[in-house]
């Protein structure tokens, strides 16, 4: 590494399969500008892992012995909030998806993705960006505009079901955006809920990384939204996007 080149991005594998696990660190060990630490076999290996090398990123398995993937990412969260956390399983069902991301996943994806969109992911993550796999995306929209299993259902169901329905509740809602969102706001959180990342937004709007990120902030604090599956569950309940 010379003076002008940046430092490697450091990462933990965790993958309870063997051949899974030592494929990806040599896949992913083998393109410039990836060094892998440590490579471990399940939740709590992985945890250790962590705390002793202080990656940026985790490439990080849901299913595994001892430790599954959520509990990890929970206990990383908490513990190592620097720390990047990128799921790769085989998994999209929307249960999984939700818990992972809600645990503190910045990431997701799935495992046939290719060694390029990993690394991708990966540095992405590292920047505080999210990428997720398209298939997963379709899955979150799914959960989010699905109605509610019954008659009580939950606010959020209500809600959506008053959007799909489009004819009473409040029609004024519909005059500009809600929750005191400006019109940039809605437009990127639309961008949210269609699948796209922070810098295709950047480039979508002609904006600065740094404005992007700043709007996100402003539009998760009106929205009450912890996250961009929880924006993407309001965008969807009020039509945005």
């Amino acid at each position: 590494m010379t003076a002008d080149q940046p430092a490697p991005l450091r990462i933990v594998i965790a993958d309870d399969q063997a051949s899974v696990r030592e494929g990806l660190v040599l896949l992913l060990g083998g393109l410039p500008g990836i060094d892998v630490v440590g490579a471990a076999a399940d939740g709590e290996q992985a945890v250790a892992l962590v705390a002793e090398h202080q990656p940026d990123a985790i490439l990080l398995d849901l299913h595994m012995p001892v430790l599954d993937g959520i509990g990890a990412t929970r206990r990383l969260a908490a513990g190592h909030p620097g720390v990047a956390i990128v799921v790769l399983t085989t998994y999209v069902d929307d249960s999984s998806v939700l818990e992972a991301l809600q645990a503190g996943a910045r990431s997701y994806l799935t495992k046939d993705a290719d060694r390029t969109d990993i690394a991708r992911a990966l540095q992405a993550a590292a920047g505080g960006l999210t990428v997720i796999d398209p298939r997963v995306h379709a899955t979150l929209l799914a959960a989010a505009s699905a109605p509610p299993a019954s008659g009580t259902g939950t606010p959020g169901g209500a809600a959506a079901g008053g959007a799909a329905a489009g004819g009473g509740g409040r029609p004024g809602r519909e005059l500009g955006p809600p929750d005191g969102l400006t019109q940039r706001e809605a437009e990127i959180l639309g961008l949210i809920a269609g699948g796209l990342t922070n810098t295709e937004i950047a480039e979508r709007l002609f904006l600065s990384n740094h404005t992007v990120k700043t709007h996100i902030n402003r539009i998760f604090a009106k929205t009450g939204s912890r996250d961009r599956v929880a924006a993407i569950g309001y965008a969807q309940r009020h039509g945005i996007g």
